[in-house]
């Protein structure tokens, strides 16, 4: 006998007052059969979100974690739905976003028959979960959904628990659950720690500084604005970085190290010691023998497995903030000696495209420095156009913490429904989605979501009618590709077929225009916007 025909709270009353509890009151999700009994008569506290695939929940879901600095809740349907958000929930290991991901399962009574739906579910993510828990009891789906919330928080990643659909109408336990209201961690380094980095640093002729996605806190940027002052030395941002770990306009700021081995090498080469923070050192793309740097190398990260995997001399996991912050104030102020070439900072030069004539077409770059002269300094900036990456760091750099979002995994599809997830979860944020029409095309659907919920994200897509980026490596391979161009597609055309308002852009005068309309309503849109611009295919692309 269950709980709803007793009258005594159910498990699914229970797991609702642990997701109030941890403050996961709204949900992201593409319902199935195996979840209707959660979900029909939602309490009104909890919010629904509906996308229409799974990519686009979970994108948005890491958008939504990113911008709040907390685990949002996922809902997804068996199989189908874990097996379409497997890209996704690995772009939000890597992306560092915490999330709670309920998958429904089949009804417990019959899963050894292998039921219709019964799904094998427990290994569909692979290792990228950070933790996965099938309940034994339906009584332990509570407890194992508020481990979930800890194990996401501390993880930063997505923590699944599977639960069968009958489970929710069982009876709770009149036990307390086991798992912590609260857990406590570690706010404060180890002055030990700070002072071994800061004799390194005292005793380098010449040191850089390395910052990645890790770092992307006000006050790390904060205490690192601080540490570079004082060493007067230049600041890097990692490779297909995912999001930027300091100020992009300070005059230190250095540019963004490139994934090429020997041009890496070439950028560090003046330099004897390197503290790379936030962020594993160092990313690479193509495969180049050798070293990466002559220097040493300290790695400063709060994710131990960045320090594990790091070819470091040293690596201390700890709190970022704090220990940046301690970092700053014991190094001692160093003098500068700028007739030394070893201590200039590089002077980054960023091209300067000219303003086209009438009729003539747009590159990539004149697009994105038009939109750079017009967009309010705290505006996010998520970016998916790869062949136009190199365009986008060099015009508009991240003046603000979270100022740049990136897929880490590198993957397609994360754009357009991050965006929209960063909008909900700080809603009077600027947020523009700078995307390739192929990238689009991954969760175009999306799109949907942000007309329903009046999400006021503005989404430029550069359309080139092609895979750009895989056509020029394509070129770098010597050969031909065999993929066709898809010009026929109007990506405007889809948008406005899914409710969006649309602006399509084929002329600089039209889109200095509509940026002058646009961008002074980024703060306070409250409809979403596809500003579709006809570009010529761009640059060379080099990682």
């Amino acid at each position: 006998m269950t709980g709803a025909t007793t009258g005594a709270p159910t498990v699914r009353e229970a797991a609702f007052d642990i997701l109030r509890l941890h403050g996961l009151t709204t949900v992201f999700a593409n319902p199935g059969s195996t979840e209707v009994s959660l979900l029909t008569d939602l309490p009104e506290d909890l919010e629904f979100v509906l996308a229409l695939h799974e990519g686009s929940v979970v994108g948005a879901a890491t958008g939504w974690a990113l911008a709040r600095e907390h685990p949002a809740l996922v809902l997804l349907h068996t199989t189908a739905g874990l097996g379409n958000a497997v890209g996704a929930l690995a772009t939000a290991r890597v992306n560092r976003a915490p999330m709670v991901v309920l998958v429904g399962q089949q009804d417990r009574r019959h899963l050894a028959q292998q039921p219709f739906l019964a799904g094998q579910l427990a290994g569909l993510a692979g290792d990228y979960p950070v933790r996965v828990e099938s309940p034994v009891r339906a009584q332990d789906v509570p407890g194992a959904i508020g481990r979930a919330v800890h194990a996401a928080r501390e993880g930063r990643g997505p923590a699944l628990v599977l639960v069968p659909m009958d489970d929710w109408a069982e009876p709770a336990e009149d036990l307390p659950v086991p798992a912590p209201v609260e857990v406590r961690r570690p706010t404060v380094a180890d002055p030990r720690a700070v002072a071994e980095v800061a004799d390194l640093l005292a005793r380098a002729a010449s040191p850089a500084l390395v910052v990645g996605a890790g770092a992307d806190h006000r006050d790390t940027w904060a205490a690192l604005t601080a540490l570079a002052e004082r060493l007067d030395c230049p600041v890097w941002q990692e490779p297909f970085g995912a999001r930027a770990g300091f100020p992009q306009d300070h005059r230190l700021f250095a540019g963004h190290l490139s994934a090429d081995r020997s041009r890496l090498r070439t950028a560090l080469a003046a330099h004897d010691l390197v503290l790379c923070v936030g962020a594993p050192f160092l990313r690479q793309y193509p495969y180049a023998p050798g070293k990466l740097t002559d220097a040493r190398v300290v790695v400063v990260t709060d994710d131990p497995a960045e320090a594990h995997h790091s070819p470091a001399e040293l690596a201390v996991v700890t709190p970022l903030p704090d220990f940046c912050d301690r970092l700053a104030h014991r190094t001692p102020r160093r003098v500068s000696e700028r007739q030394d070439p070893a201590r200039q900072v590089p002077v980054r030069q960023a091209p300067v495209p000219q303003v086209p004539a009438a009729g003539e077409p747009l590159s990539p770059a004149q697009v994105l420095a038009a939109l750079a002269e017009r967009l309010p300094v705290d505006t996010v900036i998520v970016e998916e156009t790869p062949s136009s990456r190199p365009d986008l760091h060099a015009l508009i750099p991240a003046r603000a913490p979270l100022g740049f979002l990136s897929a880490a995994m590198g993957g397609l599809g994360f754009a357009l429904p991050a965006a929209i997830g960063v909008r909900m979860g700080q809603p009077r944020r600027p947020v523009v989605a700078v995307v390739g029409d192929g990238s689009s095309l991954y969760q175009i659907q999306s799109l949907w979501t942000a007309v329903h919920y009046g999400v006021g994200a503005v989404f430029v897509v550069l359309a080139n009618g092609r895979y750009a980026i895989m056509d020029k490596l394509a070129e770098q391979c010597g050969g031909k590709p065999p993929w066709p161009a898809f010009e026929e597609i109007s990506v405007a055309g889809l948008a406005e077929s899914l409710g969006c308002s649309v602006r399509r852009v084929t002329e600089y005068a039209d889109l200095c225009v509509t940026l002058d309309t646009v961008c002074p309503t980024l703060a306070d849109r409250t409809e979403p916007l596809v500003v579709e611009v006809t570009v010529t295919v761009g640059d060379d692309f080099r990682p």
